[in-house]
């Protein structure tokens, strides 16, 4: 996909993390993000402690979401996604689903409809994980998945009344000034 220079898109990230601190990997994480060229974070929701979902024998998530701007394109955009996982420590998961230090997933770009080897949009499951829908809905929920139709809102009553996930609010800092984002 081609952009112009000057264009950005509106993309949506899901972060997560269940190894060491955390929470610190996923503001670590949201750091490294907002200082890469090309990519301004516009806003990042409260984190949730979750329960893992499909591989269940680990330790909980600390999940939450990001907005931001970026003049990459998808594949750029993923490519930069795992240097930061890998610049904080994780590497390819040895267990598909399983612990890792960092996790940085593209759910949305824009309204960019795709697949290819590298990056499938929206992300494929976001629309069955309460851990993606909670925090979106927290900075966006009247966002409309491009292929469903329906907002993050109508999406998470879905999910929140067919499955148990349960999703607690971990901790809520002062992410505007510890990321020096807009208030």
């Amino acid at each position: 996909m081609q952009q112009n220079k000057t264009d950005t898109t509106d993309v949506f990230i899901s972060i997560g993390s269940n190894m060491g601190d955390k929470y610190n990997n996923c503001i670590q994480g949201i750091q490294h993000l907002d200082a890469l060229s090309g990519i301004t974070v516009v806003s990042v929701s409260p984190f949730y402690k979750t329960e893992p979902v499909d591989y269940t024998d680990q330790d909980w998530f600390v999940n939450g979401a990001i907005k931001m701007e970026t003049k990459l394109d998808p594949e750029a955009l993923m490519l930069s996604l795992k240097h930061i996982e890998q610049a904080l420590g994780q590497y390819e998961k040895t267990v598909r689903f399983g612990p890792r230090i960092l996790d940085l997933d593209i759910i949305m770009y824009g309204n960019l409809i795709s697949h290819s080897d590298r990056v499938t949009l929206p992300h494929p499951r976001m629309h069955k994980r309460c851990f993606v829908l909670k925090p979106l809905c927290d900075i966006a929920p009247n966002t409309v998945h491009p292929v469903l139709k329906k907002s993050f809102k109508e999406l998470l009553s879905e999910v929140e009344n067919d499955m148990e996930q349960e999703v607690v609010l971990f901790r809520q800092a002062d992410l505007p000034s510890l990321l020096n984002l807009p208030k």
